[in-house]
């Protein structure tokens, strides 16, 4: 009798009960089905004892049968073997049911050959009363009624967070990234049913994250979507663009790249550069509505779950400590030109150094919060703009009634003209100022007529939607409304036909539409880049400043940059950069974002604009010399002869200084195109002695 078969189970079942008494911990979401696989094969263990006893035969159905038992034993010992708290839990626990079955029906099948040994039975008993793989089962449950196109019921949720310990925001990310490890290598190897399980994975934990993020709120304060970074559905705190133009929390982007991961955890597509962007527009948001709110948002590095701490502060309305990252602020509603002032620096305010930055913008969105000469943030809905020089003005700042509300907008829709003049422009003043008109006036169905209304051939009317719907916008439901009314089209054509001030509204509300992420992608898509390019041509300073803040929002997203340089922007921003010019950092900062594609490059040397950059990287202000040496940087890359174009115009002695003296990312873009230099020279050298 050859006992080779036995011996080697044997062998096998003691290597994994020694795994899984050494290994195993309550990290792993299998660990009661191998806790119990460890119990029933300490039973089978006497069986085979028995066996090598003589007092059970070994014949070759015995002997097939321990082979199959020791191959279930030795798969489910490596699949251990693998697992660490950086495997998904998941999958881990769907990979490990129809081991631990086939280990248990193996089990079964020896023993019940086994009658003769006094062990058999005992094993076959406990083996039946063994309940394995139930969580897997109700896992398949749940992802075979999403096949159904049914979505997960808030109680199943509640229980697979529970059951793989998915309460905080980092066990969430931690799973996502394992999860789509996982699914590059089943796509590089071409496993279409692994690839399918893991998609469908993803898609039951996008559930249970939309399911927890639902519940995000400080002290009751519901924190909006588009202020969570999406990868940790958290308030962010640095928020910061990647190539495909979406926005994150920059701690946890960056854990997603460093992982190996390619792809926007958003939009799916694969990022062209893993560049981080810091975005300003949304942190003043952010502040605004923490400030709006009464909460304090403070980094807490020491904290391993969340990047920051968010709570509610109980002193009264004034101010949260502005960030080192930010030296300016944006508050626009309406325009210059229709007696309200927007986007200015608080000329009291100091310059801080901005570090970590690729791009650095001096623009916030128009509902940001403005910074005091205290470098404080203070209440921006209050002081969004200066008074209007009205005697009446003052009146708008009071809260209106829905059956008043109610008139205007039927004023809206009348046929005269002086009745829809009055209507438009008292529903904009009253959208000024006060947080709850503007609600009351969303919620009395004003969006439709006011846009109707932008095309008007009526220059007062058309002006006084416009800004209407601009300072609605404001509210961050009304305008995600706005842009599903379809106002994108009526706005373009404002922007193209309307005044002065009209076009400069609606170059502003363009610019507050972007700001929601799938806009910013339809709007460059729209036609509207020609109309804010012709705005920077031909507007007044205000106005070209507008079309400057639409133009970079847009040009965060990469497909828009093209359009962009296409459409001539480089031609005027060139010519903004002059030292006269009071958009010279508006100006290179949007060419900083151009500069990222072959063809800005191209149309920035093609302008003239090199010369213009050393010069500004030599006499600029922190933040200019920082973006223009981006810039530099950038072309050198691109195309050897600029590096020869940069040099004639003497940059090295200005671009030494900025190493040493700049903000750290200045210092670190500086250093970067001395190098570049040298490397340039070494190899010229070389070439010339071979």
């Amino acid at each position: 009798m050859d006992l080779t078969p036995l011996r080697c189970l044997n062998n096998s079942i003691s290597r994994f009960i020694h795994l899984v008494t050494c290994r195993i911990s309550t990290a792993m979401p299998a660990e009661k089905d191998y806790i119990n696989l460890v119990s029933l094969l300490k039973l089978v263990k006497p069986v085979l004892d028995d066996i090598a006893n003589h007092k059970a035969p070994l014949d070759e159905a015995l002997s097939k049968q321990c082979d199959e038992l020791d191959t279930a034993v030795n798969e489910a010992r490596e699949l251990l073997e693998k697992w660490s708290p950086k495997t998904s839990k998941i999958l881990c626990v769907l990979q490990s049911k129809p081991l631990v079955l086939k280990i248990q029906n193996s089990s079964v099948k020896l023993c019940g050959q086994c009658e003769s040994s006094p062990n058999a039975q005992i094993c076959i008993r406990e083996s039946r009363n063994l309940k394995l793989g139930q969580l897997s089962e109700h896992i398949e449950e749940i992802l075979r009624s999403q096949d159904g196109e049914k979505n997960p019921s808030a109680d199943h949720l509640t229980e697979i967070i529970e059951s793989f310990s998915l309460r905080s925001s980092q066990e969430l990310l931690n799973e996502r990234i394992a999860l789509e490890k996982e699914k590059q290598k089943a796509e590089s190897s071409n496993i279409k049913t692994e690839l399918d399980r893991i998609s469908q994975i993803l898609e039951l934990i996008s559930h249970i994250r939309e399911f927890v993020g639902k519940k995000k709120s400080v002290d009751n304060v519901q924190i909006p979507s588009y202020f969570r970074c999406p990868l940790s559905l958290e308030l962010m705190w640095d928020p910061v663009i990647v190539a495909s133009g979406q926005t994150y929390e920059r701690a946890h982007i960056q854990k997603w790249l460093d992982q190996g991961l390619v792809r926007c955890p958003k939009t799916n597509y694969e990022l062209a550069h893993k560049n981080l962007i810091p975005n300003y527009t949304v942190k003043a948001l952010i502040v605004n509505w923490c400030n709006e709110n009464k909460v304090e948002l403070s980094n807490n590095s020491d904290k391993v779950e969340d990047v920051f701490e968010v709570r509610k502060v109980p002193e009264e309305e004034g101010s949260v400590q502005s960030s080192p990252e930010h030296s300016y602020v944006h508050s626009r509603s309406e325009s210059a030109s229709s007696a309200v002032s927007s986007i200015d620096y608080a000329s009291a305010a100091p310059e801080i150094g901005v570090s970590r930055m690729s791009v650095s913008y001096p623009f916030t969105p128009p509902n940001g919060a403005s910074p005091s000469p205290s470098g404080k943030f203070y209440n921006s809905s209050k002081a969004i703009s200066r008074m209007l020089s009205f005697p009446s003005d003052s009146l708008h700042n009071e809260l209106t009634s829905t059956p008043h509300v109610e008139k205007l907008v039927n004023g809206l829709r009348s046929l005269s003209t002086e009745v829809q003049t009055a209507s438009a422009g008292e529903l904009r003043f009253l959208a000024k100022y006060n947080i709850e008109n503007r609600v009351i006036i969303g919620q009395c169905g004003a969006i439709t007529p006011l846009i109707s209304l932008l095309h008007s051939d009526n220059e007062l009317i058309q002006e006084h939607s416009v800004t209407a719907l601009l300072n609605l916008s404001i509210d961050e439901n009304i305008k995600s409304r706005i842009a599903e009314e379809g106002a994108l089209e009526p706005l373009i054509h404002v922007l193209k036909t309307g005044n002065t001030g009209a076009k400069e509204n609606a170059a502003a509300a363009l610019f507050s539409i972007s700001l929601l992420d799938d806009y910013r992608v339809k709007i460059g898509r729209s036609g509207a880049v020609n109309g804010l390019v012709d705005l920077l041509k031909t507007g007044t300073v205000r106005g070209k400043k507008d079309a400057a803040t639409a133009l970079f929002n847009l040009s965060i997203f990469h497909e828009n940059k093209a359009r962009i340089v296409q459409a001539g922007a480089v031609k005027y921003l060139v010519g903004l950069m002059e030292p006269c010019s009071e958009m010279v950092d508006k100006a290179v900062a949007l060419l900083a974002n151009l500069s990222t594609i072959v063809e800005g490059c191209s149309a920035i040397a093609r302008e003239g604009g090199i010369p213009l950059l050393v010069e500004i990287v030599d006499m600029g202000s922190q933040r200019g010399k920082e973006n223009a040496a981006s810039i530099l940087l950038q072309m050198c890359i691109n195309n050897s002869k600029y590096c020869r174009s940069v040099l004639q115009e003497g940059a090295v002695p200005p671009l030494v200084a900025l190493s040493q003296s700049g903000t750290p990312r200045a210092k670190e873009k500086a250093q970067q195109l001395l190098s570049h230099f040298r490397n340039q020279r070494e190899s010229a050298v070389a070439r010339g002695r071979s």
